[in-house]
């Protein structure tokens, strides 16, 4: 037995409102805090989370940016003569987005979502490398690479399995007793929630089927370590989506060119502008600005969002909705779904959730990126630790 095992369980969207009154896992981790959520989606959380760094120094950010010199989509536009209503189901997408990604080597999270044929070769993917991996940050390092560098032992989930094979794997993993590091992924509440929403009955029967995973979890680990220092946290929350703009069909009016005048990806939840002429500029920002269920962002509020990029790779313009509005038809979807995430940082539903078994929590942990300094923290105490005992092995044996 060993002395000691950090546990990071990462479960995606238990934002700080889904659990402030539910029960859950209080008898596992009773100690818990609200984190400050990054602004963006999970393509800027997880990297923020593994690199203890933001958007602006990690360069993970949102998934599809302006870019045809680098695009990787141009055999894609051939399918634009496909008919819409065949091109924009769901599962069309799923299929064909597999497809791409093993054709084009992506390691990360891949997903043609609902970007318009017509014109994805204007388009880049940001995420072509796995966060969860060594060598996965666009710029910089992230947890993996520091353990690696300091010769640490650890397990990761792999994403493309599903929960419960995560599980069982990170089972083995602390059975064998040669990891000081362990970090589990489950994602599954995300998707329920931007199906049925977060106040859905499914909402807790699923934090129900968490608690008994992460009770088997930490029984599993006891049994192979005196002391299991567990943390539950998230990256986000999740709003409830009862109001709905057709953005793009008031940009559509003002009679621009789309990649002549301007580019632009209209997310769930915001859009991010390019412009090629001051006039396409001049016009878009006016329309923006008469329509009161977003904003544009300024620079000064980016900056303090860790979000300004001042090569303006991921957008010269962003406009943010108000929590709770929906962006249909989007990028994103064609349709609407009941709950979304990716509004602002200080909206009541994007704080995330921190949940722990011991009191040993700096104050200054008060963000997701923070996340980052507790695990390397436990990680070297953990290593120091398990290493001596290594040691002292050998010499008996």
């Amino acid at each position: 037995m060993k002395p000691i095992l950090p546990l990071f369980v990462f479960i995606d969207a238990c934002g700080w409102e889904i659990i402030r009154q539910d029960p859950f896992a209080r008898s596992l981790a009773p100690y818990r805090r609200r984190l400050r959520s990054v602004f963006g989606y999970s393509s800027a959380c997880i990297p923020s989370i593994l690199s203890g760094r933001w958007p602006a120094e990690h360069r993970n950010w949102s998934y599809f940016v302006y870019d045809p010199k680098n695009s990787p989509f141009q055999s894609l536009r051939h399918l634009r003569w496909l008919p819409h209503w065949f091109t924009s189901r769901r599962r069309v997408r799923r299929w064909l987005s597999r497809f791409v990604k093993a054709r084009l080597k992506f390691r990360g999270y891949f997903d043609l979502y609902n970007m318009p044929f017509q014109h994805i070769s204007l388009y880049d993917f940001t995420e072509k490398k796995s966060p969860l991996q060594p060598g996965g940050m666009n710029a910089g390092g992230n947890i993996f690479d520091w353990l690696e560098e300091r010769r640490i032992r650890y397990h990761v989930s792999e994403p493309t399995r599903g929960e419960e094979p995560n599980l069982e794997a990170a089972l083995r993993a602390i059975a064998t007793e040669e990891i000081d590091f362990a970090f589990v992924y489950w994602p599954e509440l995300d998707g329920l929630m931007h199906q049925v929403g977060n106040q859905a009955p499914e909402v807790p029967v699923k934090l129900r089927s968490y608690e008994e995973k992460l009770g088997r979890l930490l029984a599993g680990a006891r049994e192979h370590y005196e002391q299991v220092q567990l943390y539950v946290f998230s990256d986000h929350g999740m709003a409830n989506c009862d109001n709905h703009l057709d953005l793009r069909a008031h940009v559509d009016s003002l009679g621009l060119r789309l990649g002549e005048d301007y580019a632009v990806v209209y997310d769930s939840t915001m859009a991010r502008f390019w412009f090629f002429n001051d006039r396409a500029r001049q016009a878009v920002t006016d329309c923006l600005e008469d329509i009161p269920e977003g904003r544009v962002l300024g620079d000064d509020e980016l900056a303090d969002l860790g979000t300004l990029f001042p090569d303006r790779y991921f957008g010269e313009l962003i406009y943010l909705m108000a929590e709770g509005t929906l962006i249909v038809p989007s990028h994103m979807g064609e349709r609407p779904i009941r709950a979304m995430h990716g509004y602002h940082p200080d909206d009541p539903h994007s704080y995330a959730s921190l949940l722990t078994n011991h009191l040993d929590i700096p104050e200054g942990i008060t963000a997701i990126p923070d996340v980052y300094k507790l695990m390397t923290r436990d990680a070297e105490r953990a290593h120091k630790a398990n290493r001596m005992v290594r040691a002292e092995s050998a010499v008996t044996a």
